[in-house]
């Protein structure tokens, strides 16, 4: 059986079995991904926990209302000694008083630090959103990551099949040529060797193929047995430029956008504690109504309702010089924040042009080893009919063979090695396509 005849069985064994599971494209796993991540479902949660705090109440705008009530009595023995006339003894007296009402407090003015918190809460809902953001490009470059890796390793098996073929054809040729007289037993016994050699590396291989499926299928939260074949294609996009890569990095990277809101969020906190220096004006009213009884008291009953209202000011003169001391720290979290900044910015410009340079690297990798690939081929197929012949040695076979296969498998690698470089690309400028 000839080599593209077994593999053009092994790829529509792969075809049929199809039928049998599900055929994944790279979108399908990402969808997949996006609904059922965990992460993602954390990181969606905390951006409603951050809208919900972004609000003029929470930021301390609106007034506050609480009401009351309050209902007692007592239970008292009383002997009362007037001037004159004999003592008043009145044992078991019943006192009782009830009262409820409600409080309204509003600070209308306080040094506009409630401003200054309302914009932190929407900055913080911006992280929120932000961080989610940066979960969601993690989760879709490790499922590319992941899926990649399965169409590697199922490459890879093909590879290790087609060496198995030669193998077999070897074995083949080996038996005939002892039993026509041409040939020794030495001959047939290594061939078998390099047969079983073969054969360990394509399970071996395989294996490789199957943990590779279990991964992609942890990143999507589904049943880590499920089966399914992928494309056998590894598309690497090779019209990236670094320069729109550096200028996508400079407004869209996660990392890079979290430290300006945190820059901003430590302006905004100095904002909110200078506000302690103005005076804080605040309304306030209120209505209540009470009912009292007392046996014992100069009136034995008594009843009161109305309103309350009042106009507070205060302001603070001395604590202790708290005051400075939290503004002299809010400048300082502000000077980090843009040291924070600048840090982020250069490892970021570090990890892509880092990234840069490897998908470039691989990218010329890719043509020298599919040059190499076509070459170790065209030599396996002259040393092959060069065996059949008789004319050269099976250690011959043998070293064309493995350098057959070796081209063969650094070529899958480094398509690999590109698109994950590439992947690593698009991460870091936040432009990865979460459809694909």
């Amino acid at each position: 059986m000839s080599k593209k005849l077994k593999i053009l069985i092994l790829l529509l064994s792969l075809s049929f079995s199809g039928f049998a599971q599900e055929k994944l494209s790279l979108q399908e796993a990402i969808t997949i991904a996006l609904q059922n991540n965990y992460d993602i479902k954390i990181s969606k949660n905390q951006i409603d926990i951050a809208k919900n705090n972004a609000n003029i109440g929470n930021a301390g705008m609106l007034p506050n209302l609480t009401g009351n009530y309050t209902n007692g009595g007592s239970i008292q023995n009383t002997r009362q000694t007037p001037a004159t006339g004999p003592d008043r003894v009145i044992t078991g007296a019943k006192s009782t008083n009830n009262s409820y009402g409600a409080d309204l407090n509003w600070t209308i003015f306080d040094g506009f630090s409630m401003f200054a918190n309302y914009d932190r809460l929407k900055e913080l809902q911006k992280q929120g959103e932000l961080n989610a953001r940066l979960t969601i490009l993690t989760t879709v470059a490790d499922v590319i990551t992941a899926y990649y890796d399965v169409v590697r390793q199922q490459q890879l098996v093909i590879a290790a099949d087609s060496a198995m073929d030669v193998s077999v054809l070897r074995t083949n040729i080996a038996k005939t040529k002892l039993q026509l007289g041409r040939g020794s037993k030495l001959d047939v016994l290594t061939a078998q060797v390099d047969y079983n050699t073969d054969t360990s590396n394509y399970l071996q291989t395989k294996n490789a193929l199957q943990v590779a499926k279990v991964r992609l299928n942890q990143l999507m939260v589904r049943d880590i047995g499920t089966t399914f074949v992928v494309d056998n294609n590894i598309d690497v996009d090779k019209g990236i430029l670094y320069s729109k890569m550096a200028e996508m990095a400079e407004q869209q990277n996660p990392n890079v956008q979290n430290a300006f809101i945190n820059q901003r969020i430590a302006s905004l906190n100095l904002k909110s504690i200078r506000g302690a220096r103005y005076p804080a004006v605040s309304l306030n009213s209120g209505y209540s109504r009470a009912n009292s009884t007392s046996p014992t008291g100069f009136n034995q009953k008594f009843a009161a309702n109305g309103f309350t209202y009042g106009v507070t000011a205060s302001i603070n003169l001395f604590n202790g010089f708290l005051q400075r001391q939290n503004e002299r720290n809010a400048k300082i979290d502000i000077e980090n924040s843009t040291l924070t900044l600048s840090k982020t910015k250069l490892d970021v410009n570090s990890q892509l042009l880092t990234a840069y340079q490897n998908y470039s690297t691989y990218i010329d990798l890719i043509k020298l080893e599919q040059r190499n690939v076509d070459i170790a081929k065209e030599n396996l197929d002259i040393t092959l009919a060069k065996y059949r012949l008789g004319s050269i040695a099976p250690l011959e076979l043998r070293e064309a063979q493995r350098n057959a296969i070796d081209a063969q498998n650094r070529f899958i690698e480094m398509q690999y090695q590109a698109k994950i470089a590439e992947t690593n690309l698009k991460a870091i400028s936040g432009n990865i396509d979460l459809s694909k």
